[in-house]
């Protein structure tokens, strides 16, 4: 690859905010980066999709290696492995070894500044490099400065004085090799950086998609496990895992961490967990899903992405009202908390969500759902994200929004059919999709109403042939490191004719002997040693309701049919207390120029008590997302070992942003509901 000689600098000097502040090439937004490398790569560690060394490497089952970007791109299209035609899902694929991607790393390159700069070092190290003690890129800067002084002087005196106070900080700006301020997305993406540190990556790219799933049998299981709800904090469904073998897993287009907002036409974006579980487990034999998949970061767009187009994209069905929106950032660097989205089915910009504390949602005028038309008068009816994203950034002070909505747009009817809402029907709006993040959910009532988790004894006489008649499932050994509880009840059991006993209860202790900790395995031989005894002694934890007006019978009910497979809600283990939680410590390792990749919802507030926080968000081609362990779903515990109980979401999202390199989270995970 040529490097940057004198002619290109001149030549570019317009261009220098399509610099990548990584490799310190010009290419497109959502390509890989470029790099000259100093000998000729192995084929072994070439991608054949473009032909350059492995960046992000992904091994496939078929044993080939990619990009992460170039298979992901390809898979877009495609639904075979570019080598061998296999078929291949992107989900299936895994990251590369750490022996690959270190001897990647350390692939010889040049500093793309010369021959102002003649250092040769390992491709990992110029990142560093160049923002830290590249002279070939401070000598351009400088040369950049010096063609935009022509116009400086032309300005007004005192503007000139303000300019020459920090002649540096607005050079570096233009150079793209600066912070830019956040837009779109939840702070806990972001990285909180000084005027002389990195960029951050500027938007989350998301879009809804269509799928349909086929099944021979319709009541074969879609073989998904998902978590969510309105009443929970992370208030959408989203999908936690995608079991193998599956029929949604030999589809291959869902994903983990795919929300999914529509099942058949019902809406299910804004009802209770298990409301979205039953509409889910209707048999038939097609689902069509609509769902919302999350693509990645962008990093800061070019000037040239701000062309909006003024093509006029019609509004679908009922008249929409227009409304204008300003904003008022306090500071640059004051997040607006507003998450963009595409639609597969109609042209412009959406907003998807209003982040709870987010500038916009204390303003409480822009609405979940609204087309973006205009951002300071800049016409996005057939925009994108990407190009909101650049304007918001570029906007000091005031952000104008004028944005399209449906007058009666409300929540589906099914809220009101599930209940556990206070509200009348005509506030269930988007007033109330605003706020949903806020309702409290069923695991923080009030004091007084303690009795969510209670725990009984039971005293059963038998004769000594009798058996308990219960069949168990959990145990600490399980991937979820579940309690040990009771799937079922026999009618040939003295515990069916004792009716004490439920199906969902954990077992804590029989006969004094603890059984919290326990494997599946030394639980079954416990309760059979035991039953042996003319009199046994069961301590069990009644798990709650699942939300008010629900009765512990009709949530049971929601679980599976099959009383030898049956198994809780996902939002029963929310309620366990802390002392039957099995929590485990995740350690995210990242570059300075990256985001650790997950979004957080939950956490104290004044006026609606105290929320656990949750995961909502993995994002593609993240340390969060490469690493495997976090799902979406699992409560965060403490980060690098202080307890995040009681506090806010403004307190743990800083927490996140010191963490430059490094963070140790302590999790609780729990199995999403199989549907």
């Amino acid at each position: 690859m040529d490097t940057m000689n004198e002619q290109s600098v001149d030549d570019a000097g317009s261009s220098v905010s399509e610099l990548c502040y990584e490799c310190g090439q010009a290419h497109m937004v959502l390509e890989n980066h470029l790099y000259d490398y100093k000998d000729e790569v192995d084929d072994e560690l070439v991608c054949h999709i473009c032909l350059q060394p492995l960046l992000q490497p992904l091994d496939t089952p078929c044993q080939h290696t990619f990009c992460f970007k170039c298979l992901e791109n390809f898979l877009q299209e495609q639904d075979f492995c570019p080598m061998d035609r296999k078929r291949l899902h992107f989900q299936h694929c895994r990251r590369s070894s750490l022996l690959v991607r270190n001897l990647l790393d350390k692939l010889p390159v040049h500093c793309p500044f010369r021959p102002d700069c003649d250092m040769v070092m390992q491709r990992c190290e110029l990142d560093p490099h160049l923002h830290n003690r590249c002279v070939g890129l401070t000598k351009y800067r400088a040369k950049i400065e010096n063609k935009r002084q022509p116009s400086v002087k032309g300005t007004q005196q005192s503007a000139a004085e303000d300019t020459t106070s920090a002649p540096e900080e607005s050079t570096a700006a233009e150079a793209s090799l600066q912070a830019a301020e956040p837009g779109l997305v939840n702070p806990a993406f972001e990285e909180d950086q000084d005027e002389d540190d990195l960029p951050r990556l500027s938007s989350l790219l998301a879009e809804t998609t269509i799928v349909e799933i086929h099944r021979a049998d319709p009541q074969e299981e879609l073989g998904i496990q998902v978590v969510g709800g309105k009443d929970t904090p992370l208030c959408n469904i989203v999908i936690q895992e995608i079991l193998r073998d599956s029929v949604v897993a030999l589809n291959g287009k869902l994903a983990p961490g795919d929300h999914i907002t529509e099942v058949n036409g019902v809406n299910i974006t804004s009802v209770p967990h298990s409301y979205a579980v039953n509409v889910l487990r209707k048999p038939c034999s097609v689902v069509r899903l609509s769902v919302l998949q999350e693509r990645g970061f962008a990093v800061r767009g070019s000037a040239q992405e701000r062309s909006g187009g003024g093509g006029g994209g019609s509004s679908k069905g009922a008249p929409r009202q227009t409304v204008h929106v300003a904003l008022h950032k306090r500071d640059r660097s004051e997040p607006l908390g507003i998450k963009l989205i595409r639609k597969g089915d109609e042209a412009g910009v959406f907003i998807l969500d209003l982040l709870a504390g987010g500038l916009a949602a204390r303003d409480g005028k822009l609405h979940n759902n609204d087309k973006v038309l205009m951002i300071n008068q800049q016409d996005l009816v057939s925009g994108t994200p990407e190009m909101a994203a650049h304007i918001i950034q570029s906007s000091e002070g005031v952000v104008s929004f004028t944005v399209q909505r449906c007058p009666d747009q409300q929540s589906p009817e099914i809220i009101e059919e599930a209940g556990s809402s206070n509200s009348s029907p005509s506030r269930q709006g988007n007033k109330s999709q605003q706020h949903h993040c806020r309702r409290r959910s069923h695991y923080q009532k009030d004091l007084s109403q303690a009795s969510m988790c209670v725990e009984k004894t039971v005293l059963v006489k038998k004769e000594p042939r009798d058996s308990l008649g219960i069949t168990i499932s959990g145990g600490r050994e399980n991937r979820y490191k579940v309690p040990i509880y009771v799937t079922s009840i026999q009618p040939v059991g003295c515990l069916y004719r004792d009716r004490r006993i439920k199906r969902g209860n954990v077992l804590l202790n029989i006969n004094g002997v603890d059984l919290t900790q326990l494997s599946y395995g030394e639980a079954v031989s416990v309760l059979k040693l035991n039953a042996a005894s003319s009199t046994v002694v069961l301590k069990v934890l009644e798990l709650p309701d699942s939300e008010a007006g629900s009765t512990s019978d009709e949530l049971l009910e929601a679980g599976k049919e099959n009383s030898y497979d049956w198994s809780p809600l996902w939002v029963m283990w929310l309620s366990l207390p802390s002392y039957l939680h099995c929590c485990k410590d995740i350690t995210l390792f990242k570059s300075n120029s990256e985001s650790w990749g997950f979004s957080i919802v939950g956490g104290f507030e004044d006026s609606q008590e105290n929320h656990p926080f949750f995961i909502k968000t993995i994002v593609p081609g993240t340390p969060a997302y490469f690493d495997g362990r976090l799902k979406c779903g699992d409560e965060i515990v403490a980060v690098n070992g202080v307890s995040t109980a009681g506090m806010s979401n403004s307190a743990v999202i800083p927490m996140l942003k010191e963490q430059r390199n490094r963070v140790t989270l302590t999790v609780v995970s729990w199995p999403g509901s199989c549907v």
